[in-house]
């Protein structure tokens, strides 16, 4: 049984891979990293996620975060830097092993959502998807808007299938659902050096297919949209 039950945060994304460039030696004692503001903009989210990560590399004891001056690499002692590479390859193998097992479960979902979709969706359910494509766009900057307008795109094309009984199934797994659409999301931009504007493309192009009611195409734009981020974690638990 996991001890993790969720998955990584995107603060916890962008911590880990500010961890794994100071152990790795891209970043030495004393570089001092960018300002929260081009690290926000370099990871492609807000400053509060970037703040908090920066806070929990400075409790592990790696970061110096001077107030007005800056923030810096420290050299931490040999043991504290190896009993935290330990607790943290342990956490990252359970809340991998659940992000993966929540992929899954959507994979089997929701490539039969967009499939079905296609084939049910009216013109009030595409009026909705393309609204909510044009809000994410305009959004596209905004993390925590555009988290939210996924999950929404997402619950719009399970409605568009227009089954009672598969809907109420996604709803039953809404909280799990959005914590994995969240840090896919997370995933998507960090191990794939992807961008906001990428993943919008994929959603108008899962759209698309769905508009076009070809459902063979829009599940698998939905399967190929799940399985690169399946495949980042497979890579790095394997």
């Amino acid at each position: 049984m996991n001890r993790i039950e969720r998955p990584l945060k995107s603060n916890e994304w962008v911590s880990r891979e500010l961890y794994g460039r100071i152990t790795s030696g891209a970043l030495l004692p004393g570089d001092k990293l960018p300002s929260v503001v081009d690290l926000a903009a370099e990871y492609g989210v807000g400053r509060s996620t970037i703040r908090e990560a920066l806070s929990a590399l400075k409790a592990k004891g790696l970061l110096d975060i001077r107030q007005g001056g800056g923030t810096f690499v420290r050299a931490p002692e040999p043991e504290a830097l190896e009993d935290a590479n330990t607790a943290l390859k342990e956490d990252w193998l359970d809340r991998a092993d659940s992000l993966l097992q929540l992929l899954e479960v959507r994979k089997v979902l929701e490539t039969g959502c967009a499939s079905l979709a296609a084939k049910h969706r009216s013109a009030d359910d595409l009026a909705a998807l393309h609204e909510t494509l044009r809000q994410m766009e305009q959004q596209l900057a905004d993390e925590a808007f555009s988290e939210q307008a996924d999950v929404r795109l997402h619950e719009q094309i399970a409605a568009a299938t227009h089954n009672p009984m598969l809907i109420e199934l996604m709803k039953s797994l809404s909280l799990r659902l959005h914590e994995s659409m969240r840090d896919t999301r997370s995933l998507w931009f960090y191990a794939e050096r992807q961008s906001a504007r990428r993943l919008l493309e994929e959603h108008i192009a899962l759209v698309e297919a769905i508009e076009q009611q070809d459902g063979v195409l829009a599940s698998s734009r939905m399967e190929i949209h799940l399985t690169k981020v399946e495949q980042v974690l497979r890579d790095k638990t394997g």
